[in-house]
């Protein structure tokens, strides 16, 4: 199997957004036009979806990355340190109403 071949495909469509029936669809054109065998086929389909898996998780934590950088150069607070902030205003309710 060329790696061209794959190569263009996960170009060509996004590799993200390849579903399973995508690269079954594409695999099936492939062995029409004879560009590859059925065994061929069925291994460039598992290929294919496991990059794009393995390239799909890759992109949500870079971009996971990139909003946790802006948030913090906004001086915007994370869900973390809301939650924190939370706690302490709870536990000084408690501290208050015990003195009562």
């Amino acid at each position: 199997m060329s790696d061209l071949i794959k190569e263009t495909i996960l170009t060509g469509l996004g590799i993200a957004s390849l579903t399973k029936e995508k690269a079954e669809k594409l695999v099936k054109d492939l062995i029409k036009e004879g560009e590859v065998s059925e065994g061929e086929g069925s291994k460039l389909a598992k290929e294919l979806l496991e990059k794009a898996e393995n390239n799909k998780k890759a992109l949500e934590k870079q971009t996971e990355k990139i909003v946790h950088n802006a948030l913090k150069k906004l001086n915007i607070p994370s869900r973390k340190d809301i939650v924190g902030l939370n706690n302490k205003v709870e536990k000084l309710y408690k501290k208050l109403g015990e003195k009562k």
